[in-house]
């Protein structure tokens, strides 16, 4: 049984690099639910009476979600990412370790978050889950607080430290204008078969980027 150090020195170093992870994985994505509905996107395109169309418009309606979801940085459907951290993690006690930005909170009673797995490779660089009342969510920081680490975390591997999360769906996927803003997208992607053009492309002043630069966060 391995030492284990015990993080009980002041909390919160002054000194701790508030942007402290040095990878970050896509580890699951819904790529299967739908959340525009294929009546939606039929009476957006006034298809109606016509499903040969239905599968391609499926593929669209995937992209379309996943594209908002990209550009925002939010969930419009649950998301799952493994994040590593280097031996610098540990500078500051108790360990905190911060989770990229993901997005801003709309409702501050929904963490946002749910923390999957915390844990390390050890010295024989086998992946290590710590228990799940070693740490705890801290929302205001949007990071996880590790109250203890044991100390055979190898020094093989160039990040031996990591956390896998899953982002909450965000409540502004059901907003009206962020619906608005991915048939807008899906409507271009639909007419738009190939990225090549003979003409000059200007964008028009109120479209998508319009509609959703509002919910976008500000990361500094």
């Amino acid at each position: 049984m391995s030492d284990t150090v015990f993080l009980d020195r002041p909390a919160f170093g002054g000194n701790r690099n508030p942007f402290n992870y040095e990878k970050i994985e896509e580890i699951d994505r819904d790529s299967v639910t739908p959340w525009l509905t294929l009546d939606e996107i039929t009476q957006h395109l006034n298809l109606f009476q016509d499903e040969s169309q239905d599968d391609f418009l499926k593929d669209l309606e995937v992209a379309t979600r996943q594209a908002i979801e990209d550009y925002l940085g939010m969930s419009i459907l649950p998301m799952s990412y493994r994040v590593y951290y280097s031996m610098e993690a540990m500078a500051a006690y108790p360990v905190a370790l911060d989770l990229p930005e993901i997005s801003q909170n709309l409702y501050p009673s929904q963490d946002g978050v749910i923390v999957d797995a915390v844990g390390y490779f050890n010295s024989s660089n086998a992946k290590v889950v710590l228990s799940s009342s070693s740490y705890f969510f801290d929302q205001s920081g949007n990071r996880i607080v590790v109250s203890s680490l044991p100390t055979d975390i190898s020094t093989g591997i160039a990040n031996p430290i990591f956390a896998e999360y899953t982002t909450s769906s965000n409540p502004i996927a059901a907003y009206p204008v962020i619906k608005q803003a991915a048939k807008l997208l899906l409507t271009h992607l639909y007419n738009n078969r190939s990225a090549t053009s003979d003409r000059i492309v200007r964008n028009i002043p109120f479209s998508i980027d319009a509609l959703l630069r509002k919910y976008k966060p500000l990361v500094m």
